[in-house]
């Protein structure tokens, strides 16, 4: 129990560190070596027009993980663990997580990377936070593997030159053929692309269980859920106006589906 404890510490500052590296490659490093179009207008540069688009990503990502941590599940305080187990207090979907040490309802897992249970009232903005999480992390790398093409005069037309530039980075680098800073960034570009595959599958998984009325709590216990339409399970979690809160972070953007769970 410590060791998780720990880890819902640890994490946090893991993605906050991850989160403030990319900023400021992006910022500092990436967009102010990018080529300039003499014929584009000062307001279209290509260097303000990524960067615009690197900072949408980024407040929706950070926004949407703020709003994951402020809004927790419902917590059923009057029950304790042992009530769970034992007696019918908390509807089936609760569930005693040991490292908040509450009650939630309509659990889903808890998030040690937001060192929160996600349940029915954060897992829309959970949902954007992996969502955009990816989408920055993806972008990053691609900025990323232009800045290092250019500056290491690699070409990636090659299918397999992405897989083999970290082992021939390394043997360069002891060789003094690349410098640290080089070197760093192709770490980063690796750790952006694992983070952005993962997150991109925890998305399309989570939003898989979304369509079938299900939690990942459920799934494990193997509780049987009622089969309801997809698209009113949707509702429930997304909301009436959804495209609002996909642009910008918000909460319970016309979602009334948080009162309807386990009634």
């Amino acid at each position: 129990m410590l060791a998780l404890r720990l880890l819902n510490v640890v994490a946090p500052a893991y993605f906050l560190c991850i989160s403030l590296v990319t900023l400021v490659l992006q910022l500092f490093l990436f967009l102010p070596s990018m080529p300039e179009d003499p014929g584009a207008r000062p307001l279209f540069s290509p260097a303000l027009l990524h960067g615009a688009f690197f900072l949408f990503l980024s407040a929706n990502a950070l926004g949407n993980y703020v709003l994951v941590i402020q809004n927790s599940p419902d917590d059923l305080g009057a029950c304790q663990e042992i009530s769970v187990r034992q007696a019918p207090c908390p509807p089936p979907s609760t569930h005693f997580c040991r490292v908040c040490a509450r009650v939630t309802l309509r659990h889903d897992h808890h998030c040690f990377f937001t060192g929160n249970c996600i349940g029915s009232r954060n897992m829309r903005n959970f949902i954007l936070f992996c969502l955009y999480t990816s989408l920055a992390c993806l972008y990053s790398m691609v900025a990323g593997v232009a800045h290092i093409s250019t500056v290491l005069s690699i070409s990636f037309a090659h299918p397999l030159a992405f897989l083999t530039l970290l082992p021939t980075s390394i043997s360069q680098f002891f060789s003094g053929a690349v410098l640290g800073s080089e070197m760093f960034i192709i770490l980063m570009l690796y750790l952006w692309f694992a983070i952005g595959l993962a997150c991109a599958g925890f998305c399309c998984h989570q939003l898989l269980l979304i369509l079938r009325g299900q939690t990942r709590h459920q799934v494990r216990k193997g509780v049987e859920v009622r089969a309801r339409p997809w698209r009113k399970n949707l509702q429930e979690v997304f909301g009436k106006r959804w495209l609002l809160g996909l642009l910008v972070p918000m909460f319970n953007v016309g979602n009334e589906g948080s009162k309807q769970w386990d009634k």
